[in-house]
């Protein structure tokens, strides 16, 4: 009886309660879900709307009704970061589904082929990661004009490469496994043990990198609104809000202050939340928890 309760004691804890511990996994948590809230918030209540020109409340300080006060043009702040906050993760999610459906595949195909058909495939992403996401909206909006679709389609394909390697990398040391050589010796082809064997084992791994690039596109689609290539008027964006507020820092500094906020804050949480997410489902790093 001693022996199977020291035995239970010494089990590792659960998924749930190793989540609840980590420290980074519980903060990016709560900061990622207060972003997805806000945006779905936005979806049927804001404040205030967000298109809607008053030129006599303009420049007001938070107060009961306003309660982040208002922008130049008398908009309500709060319901401008409400709607940016569902644009950006629009953004995010298209951007990195491109990133992750097409990179993904590229970096099966280059894992099970080998030869010069991964040779290929990583001297492409080679290419494509000399045009980071800023200078192919710019090269987008040149021909084709400013927008938030040519922003995604530029931090999109960015994200191919990105994935590519991942998937590669990841691939490859679970074809070296004992069970993927005996997949073999019964007969299966490549294709099916990729996606019968390699594509779960490697899963974990896509979604943390999907993680990471979820934040890292929503700092590009941030990055090209303040340019003026991404989200386009009227259409509220938390790069556009910035962009505005610099000619009144030192009239209304709290414009610049609340969307430079929420930015840091949503890809704090997004980066919290992979680097969790890897802690948790790497083996490794489980047992030592």
């Amino acid at each position: 009886m001693s022996q199977g309760l020291t035995a239970i004691a010494h089990q590792p804890p659960g998924l749930l309660a190793r989540a609840l511990r980590h420290r980074s996994f519980a903060i990016g948590a709560v900061l990622t879900l207060l972003l997805l809230l806000a945006a779905a918030l936005s979806l049927v209540w804001t404040p205030w709307s967000p298109y809607e020109i008053d030129m006599a409340a303009k420049l007001q300080s938070p107060d009961a009704h306003h309660w982040l006060g208002t922008d130049p043009f008398g908009r309500d702040v709060t319901s401008l970061l409400l709607v940016g906050a569902r644009n950006s993760i629009l953004v995010g999610v298209i951007a990195v589904g491109i990133g992750l459906g097409v990179g993904t595949l590229l970096g099966l195909l280059a894992a099970a082929r080998r030869g010069w058909v991964e040779e290929a495939i990583m001297r492409l992403a080679d290419f494509t990661f000399a045009f980071p996401a800023i200078l192919s909206a710019i090269m987008l909006t040149a021909v084709f004009g400013a927008g938030i679709v040519n922003s995604i389609i530029a931090i999109g394909v960015f994200n191919i490469p990105t994935f590519a390697r991942v998937t590669r990398a990841s691939a490859n040391a679970v074809w070296s496994r004992e069970f993927v050589l005996a997949a073999r010796a019964c007969g299966k082809g490549p294709w099916r043990i990729t996606f019968d064997h390699v594509l779960p084992n490697i899963l974990p791994a896509l979604i943390v990198q999907a993680t990471i690039q979820f934040a890292l596109a929503i700092l590009a689609e941030a990055a090209l609104s303040y340019l003026g290539l991404g989200t386009q008027p009227p259409q509220p964006s938390w790069g556009r809000m910035l962009a505005e507020a610099q000619t009144l820092l030192f009239q209304a500094p709290l414009l610049a202050v609340f969307p430079g906020v929420a930015i840091a804050l949503a890809v704090l949480g997004l980066n919290l939340l992979g680097d969790g997410l890897r802690d948790l489902m790497d083996p490794r790093l489980a047992r030592k928890r």
